[in-house]
């Protein structure tokens, strides 16, 4: 990991900055935090071992799918609100490195993704599973890989961020608007009704909640205001072995015997027409 990257950090213990010396992350206090071979930072508190994130067999899947391209609507549309947000900030002064901050990155194909649209412009990927930090330490040369707990607290500076990227992931709106520089954005994507209907009820796939967008509004309140939304939506064309990696990177993995998806997935046409909708949306720190 780049040592700019740790720069940005701040120690989950006593909140005061990192710094890289060799392979080793530390802070005034004598903290201190290994690099692991795989290139990711552990900065998880001992408190929150329990946390449960991506299996292997998950970040497997989502690695595979991913790569098809089926998504890559949303990473555009990430591309388009990211470019525009760090246009208008540089606006008028020097350009100066950007970082982007993914919260719940799992493998940091977004990120990536993003990432990769301009030299000036550095990632962190944050994920509470290791198997996802693994991925996301590889994805790109400018991004690092962090595992944390971000439910109790991000492990970065105030003001670190540029741009906070949050995709399909739970949000901690107090922790996200403290690590947000001034002027900067959130972007957030969540599934609308329509994602994936085709499957949901013929795989037994977990719903996707009625009052997504209400409780996506209350979980920002008081800590964001929404300027502006987009809905993304398309029709992807899935072979049989693509919805089962779909079904695998998703929660509803943990739901659903294999043998049965099997069995269910082998009612559907080959190819099947799957709906593919998200709302994209921007917030500024209130």
């Amino acid at each position: 990991m780049h040592p700019d990257l740790v720069s940005a950090l701040r120690c989950p213990v006593c909140g005061d900055p990192l710094g890289l010396t060799a392979r080793t992350a530390s802070c005034p206090r004598g903290h201190s935090y290994d690099l692991a071979k795989q290139g990711y930072l552990n900065l998880l508190p001992s408190a929150s071992t329990g946390i449960e994130g991506d299996s292997a067999a998950m970040v497997e899947a989502r690695t595979t799918f991913l790569s098809t391209g089926h998504y890559t609507p949303i990473l555009n549309a990430l591309r388009a609100h990211t470019t525009q947000r760090l246009s208008e900030l540089a606006a008028g002064t020097a350009r100066n490195r950007e970082l982007i901050v993914e919260v719940g990155a799992g493998t940091g194909y977004y990120l990536a993704g993003v990432v990769g649209d301009g030299s000036e412009r550095w990632g962190l990927a944050l994920d509470v599973s290791r198997y996802a930090a693994r991925r996301a330490a590889k994805v790109h040369p400018r991004v690092g890989s962090v595992i944390c707990d971000a439910w109790r607290e991000i492990p970065l500076r105030d003001g670190a961020a540029q741009v906070i990227l949050n995709v399909f992931a739970p949000r901690n709106a107090e922790e996200m608007a403290r690590v947000l520089a001034p002027g900067g954005s959130l972007v957030v994507v969540t599934p609308n009704q329509g994602h994936l209907a085709e499957l949901v009820g013929v795989l037994g796939m977990v719903r996707v909640d009625e009052e997504k967008e209400r409780r996506l509004t209350e979980s920002l309140a008081g800590s964001f205001e929404r300027t502006g939304s987009e809905v993304v939506e398309t029709l992807m064309r899935l072979d049989h072995p693509a919805v089962e990696r779909l079904v695998a990177m998703t929660p509803s993995a943990r739901h659903t015997e294999p043998g049965e998806l099997t069995e269910r997935i082998a009612v559907l046409p080959d190819p099947v027409e799957v709906t593919l909708s998200v709302t994209v949306s921007t917030w500024r720190a209130a």
